[in-house]
């Protein structure tokens, strides 16, 4: 509602029955600007919910048997400024009390119903309308004042003139825990609130003293923590908290005065101002920063006018130009200090700003500097132009050596030797530098010394030649390449270790380039070296040492790369090499026949290119010349084979060389010596530009030669000549293999009878000292250590020749089978005949150590028939397959016994199956074998027996039924195989 209204311009609700004739409201009819009339309570509350009304005015009795006084209470508590006037009929003093007690605005009693009291109801009506005016404007008033003091950001107090507090607002009461009445008649002054703060008691009470004399009094307070560090305002709710940083308040204290301008109370207010103060705090430091910075900063300021004359010096001016402001103002213009024509004034108008103008002035001491100025409108007093005057000397010195240096940076990408980078590093040093004297040492690992590899000219006249220095301690140079740590010398003079204590050089730096050496730059003028000379130095020699290290770095690469391909290429020859090694071995392991194998190997040597040309050559039976056994490679082998001389006389060509001395020839390059011997002509006409011959032995036999023949020199490296020689031996190996088992299953064989005067021969020793007749038929048995033999013994005891066996180095263990003497057999040819001097006799077994004669031969196939020796002679007789050589095989018993003669030879054929005696031995096994061979010996198939089967059991420790089910078992396997070889046939039928 509208808080003034008059009576002609304000709303009334009229409450009355309507059978009164409506005499109230037609009683402000004329007056009221609208009048509405109701009848009951319900139409009354109705309407003031729909419509604005200034004055309620009702009788005592409405409709429907309700009453004004009830419309009364129910209005009052919907509004409570309302004006209400109550204008009952006929009332009462109770009436009337019930009135005031309902709060109504007036009460005005009239005689009847009928009576409208009009003047007394109009003079009610408006003093009620006032009354409103004035409550509602007072009740604002408090709203106003209640919204202001209880305001969320403001702690407020009102007090007594005094300074007691007669009110405080919740927050004020929150920030310190307390409720009103804690508060209310306390000093202000003497509050928990204010003891947080520095002299904050002091200055409230002054502040309360001055409003209390009318004045308004302004203070600023700071709350600070318990120990003086921190704050007391709580943010999230504008309270006092210790934990934040110190806050400012600004505390006004307000007099409140009565009509009669008296101070009847006080207002405090406290705002957190810590914002504003901190803002003004910032903006004074600013103020001092802008001063402090515009004194030091290294820009120079100036502003001038249309005219170019001076309005502002910087008072840093003296950093660029050396001139005091005094001094610059002194100069006139502009002009004078950065020259004429800087920049076009219709530019500047028409851009406003103009930057990055570069230009060169002189300071006071005559130096040039470059600048960059910025050229910029202003309107500042009298200034109109202002300029920034930034110093780039040492940037622009930077910016063209770094140029200089890029361009010798390309340069070292392009060079290939470490000289050529000390060479362009001295040169253009000079220009990255601008120095005159420089030289760049590199070190000589071997010598451990660093030797220059370059110097300017400036060098050789400002210091004279350099000179080589150690890598120690005892020079500049040597000191700064051991310890890897720059030095700068303003004068080298004061420097201990300067070697040449003549030298006009100065100023210098030494420079460590890694493990590479030293780079040295130096000036006859002292000081030089400011901090943009010191660290183009240290990229000079850091792009130098980076060449440096690309350099070995490549070289690291292509010597990794030559040792790769090189270990490729040992790789290519280790597989070709293993692919011959498995070919050959697979042919060798095929072949039954010597001439398989000679042929098989120069087949595999000369296939897929592995070599042009290979043959075998054996000496022929006259001695006198090497022959051919087996050849394979290109057509102009067999050419070269029967044009050139394989006389053993003549041991030029690799073949017969190696023939004759029986060692490896290697000949890298055939036309080395191309004159000197014929047959290398016919090799290179041939093709073969080197060759390796080695020779076929095994066991110090020799088989022949194997002769390799290459389109290329240079052919045989250190590996092919291993792997050549050692297949010499395989294949002599594989050769003896081959003619061992020729031996064991020819029918026919040539037979050799030798005279042997080798008193080493243990069984000439063992029958001279004994003084016996010794002899075996050459049953051989193999063990994993030796062999052991059954031995005849006539003339002597068995067991006196026992004993004396077991001295002899060689002989294990000695046993005597049989003290009566035997011939061993039927066959009078298969051993030596013996003679029976005097009956004394036996047969003993001897183990012997390796290695064992008969083995030595077999492995040539060379089967021992016997040996008959008495304590004069010996009489050996073996057995050669008609495959082997005769006279290689006869030179093999020569060299098994120191002096062997050959008495006889004669070809002897073997009356039982070619294989019988193989079959037999394939079917027994090593013990059955020994178990007969000591039963056979030891007289146990003779008749009558010469020992019982227990006696051959206990002498070979084993017991009596082992004996015999080996001894069945060797019979059941000899007849087997006797009849399968007989082919008997089968009995016949029951049926005949």
């Amino acid at each position: 509602m509208d808080s003034v209204r008059t009576l002609d311009d304000a709303r009334l609700l009229v409450a009355e029955p309507p059978d009164s004739n409506r005499v109230l409201s037609s009683t402000f009819a004329d007056d009221a600007r609208a009048v509405t009339a109701v009848s009951t309570v319900g139409e009354a509350l109705d309407r003031l919910e729909t419509a604005s009304v200034d004055c309620l005015l009702t009788a005592q009795s409405l409709a429907d048997e309700e009453t004004g006084l009830e419309l009364c209470e129910r209005m009052r508590e919907r509004d409570l400024d309302l004006p209400i006037v109550f204008a009952p009929a006929g009332g009462d003093q109770a009436l009337a009390s019930a009135a005031v007690a309902a709060d109504v605005s007036a009460y005005v009693p009239r005689e009847s119903t009928t009576d409208p009291a009009a003047t007394d109801c109009r003079s009610a009506v408006e003093q009620a309308l006032a009354d409103g005016r004035e409550r509602r404007r007072l009740r604002e008033r408090t709203r106003q004042f209640d919204a202001i003091f209880e305001g969320p950001e403001t702690y407020a107090w009102v007090l007594e003139p005094d300074g007691t507090v007669r009110r405080a607002n919740e927050r004020a009461l929150t920030a310190i825990d307390a409720t009103a009445s804690d508060v209310r008649g306390r000093p202000l002054a003497a509050l928990p609130w204010w003891q947080s703060t520095a002299d904050g008691r002091a200055q409230i009470q002054n502040a309360i003293e001055r409003a209390a004399s009318g004045e308004i009094a302004h203070q600023e307070v700071t709350h600070v923590r318990a120990d003086g560090t921190g704050a007391n305002a709580n943010h999230t709710r504008g309270e006092p908290d210790a934990s934040d940083k110190p806050t400012t308040f600004e505390v006004t204290v307000r007099p409140v005065r009565d009509e009669s301008g008296t101070v009847v109370s006080l207002l405090v207010r406290a705002t957190d101002v810590t914002d504003r103060a901190r803002l003004e705090h910032e903006l004074r430091e600013s103020e001092e920063l802008h001063r402090v910075t515009l004194n030091n900063m290294t820009d120079t300021v100036l502003i001038t006018d249309d005219n170019g004359a001076f309005t502002y010096v910087c008072p840093n001016v003296h950093f660029i130009f050396g001139y005091t402001d005094d001094e610059i103002h002194e100069m006139g213009t502009i002009d004078e200090l950065l020259g004429p024509d800087l920049f076009d004034r219709e530019e500047l108008e028409e851009a406003g700003v103009l930057t990055n103008i570069e230009c060169t002035a002189t300071d006071r001491a005559g130096r040039e500097h470059t600048l960059l100025v910025n050229v910029r409108e202003v309107s500042i007093q009298d200034g109109t132009v202002l300029y920034s005057c930034r110093d780039i000397t040492t940037r622009k010195r930077r910016e063209e050596a770094l140029t200089a240096l890029h361009r010798t940076t390309r340069q070292l990408l392009y060079a290939e030797t470490d000289h050529e980078i000390a060479e362009i590093v001295v040169d253009d040093a000079t220009d990255v530098l601008d120095l005159e004297a420089s030289a760049a040492y590199l070190f000589d690992i071997d010598e451990n010394v660093l030797r220059p590899a370059a110097s300017s000219s400036g060098m050789e006249r400002i210091h004279g030649p350099v000179r080589d220095h150690r890598a120690s301690d005892d020079s500049l140079p040597g000191r700064v390449f051991v310890d890897g740590e720059t030095r700068f010398f303003a004068d080298v003079h004061d420097s201990s270790l300067l070697s040449n204590p003549e030298t006009d050089l100065r100023s210098a730096a030494y420079v460590p380039l890694g493990d590479h050496g030293v780079f040295v730059a130096g000036s006859p003028e002292s000081g030089t070296f400011d901090d943009v000379s010191r660290e183009l130095t240290d990229l000079l020699a850091a792009t130098a040492e980076a060449a440096l290290d690309r350099l070995e770095r490549e070289r690291t690469l292509r010597e990794r790369d030559r040792e790769l391909k090189r270990q490729n290429r040992q790789l290519t020859r280790f597989n070709r090499i293993n692919e011959i090694i498995r070919d050959l071995d697979q042919a060798l392991v095929r072949a039954e026949t010597r001439e398989e194998i000679e042929h098989a190997v120069c087949d595999r040597l000369t296939t897929a290119d592995r070599f042009s040309f290979a043959w075998i050559g054996a000496v022929g039976d006259g001695g006198a010349r090497l022959e051919s056994r087996a050849q394979s490679g290109t057509r102009e082998g067999q050419e070269y084979i029967d044009s050139v001389s394989l006389a053993c006389t003549d041991a030029s060509e690799p073949a017969v060389r190696t023939a004759t001395d029986r060692e490896a020839t290697v000949v890298s390059n055939v036309a080395d010596g191309l004159r000197d011997e014929p047959w290398r002509s016919t090799a290179l006409a041939c093709g073969y530009q080197s060759a390796m011959s080695v020779p076929l032995a095994y066991d110090e036999v020799s088989y022949g030669v194997l002769t390799v023949y290459a389109d290329r020199a240079d052919a045989f490296d250190d590996m092919i000549r291993a792997v050549l020689a050692e297949l010499g031996e395989t294949i002599a190996a594989a050769i003896a293999a081959v003619e061992r088992k020729h031996a064991l299953l020819s029918d026919a064989s040539t037979r050799l009878e030798f005279d042997v005067t080798d008193e080493t021969f243990l069984f000439a020793r063992l029958a001279r000292e004994a003084e016996c007749t010794v002899s075996f038929d050459g049953g051989v048995r193999q063990h994993d250590d030796g062999a052991s033999v059954f031995v005849t013994v006539t003339g002597a005891p068995p067991e006196a020749v026992a004993a004396t066996a077991v001295e002899f180095l060689g002989v294990e263990r000695a046993q005597v089978i049989s003290s009566e003497g035997r011939t061993g057999g039927d066959d009078s040819e298969s051993a030596p005949s013996s003679t029976d001097a005097d009956g004394i006799g036996g047969t003993i077994h001897l183990h012997l150590s390796r290695p064992v004669f008969a083995l030595q031969l077999a492995d040539h196939g060379i089967v021992l028939r016997g040996v008959e020796a008495t304590p004069s002679a010996v009489r050996v007789v073996v057995d050669i397959p008609q495959s082997a050589d005769v006279r290689e095989s006869a030179n093999i018993v020569s060299k098994t016994f120191s002096d062997a003669e050959l008495r006889s030879k004669r070809t002897v054929e073997r009356t039982s199956p070619r294989d019988f005696r193989s079959t037999l031995r394939e079917r027994l096994t090593d013990r059955q074998l020994e178990v007969v061979q000591l039963a056979y010996y030891g007289g146990y198939f003779e008749s009558p027996r010469e020992q019982s089967g227990e006696d051959v059991a206990a002498a070979l420790e084993i017991s009596p039924a082992a004996f015999y089910r080996h001894v069945r078992t060797v019979q059941r396997k000899l007849f087997d195989i006797v009849f399968d070889e007989l082919e008997v046939p089968a009995p016949p039928s029951d049926g005949g």
